[in-house]
């Protein structure tokens, strides 16, 4: 019997896949639920010492990002 993986937080589908490699329907699940989140933002580099003013909230940005997908 398969596990419910639409009730699965993506990182434990993640690691339902990583541990039964062979199960293909974990794996498309997996791969659907990852198309399915928004593109990720990219931040240009910094090109001077000011533009490194803005790195904690960048950091706290992709924290939040991040946990939201766990």
């Amino acid at each position: 019997m398969k596990p419910n993986f639409e009730a699965m937080s993506r990182k434990e589908l993640r690691e339902y896949v990583l541990a039964h490699r062979d199960d293909d329907d974990a794996f498309y699940a997996l791969m659907d639920r990852i198309y399915q989140q928004p593109n990720k933002t990219w931040f240009p580099a910094p090109k001077s010492i000011d533009d490194l003013k803005h790195f904690p909230e960048l950091l706290e940005q992709h924290r939040q990002r991040k946990q939201e997908q766990e």
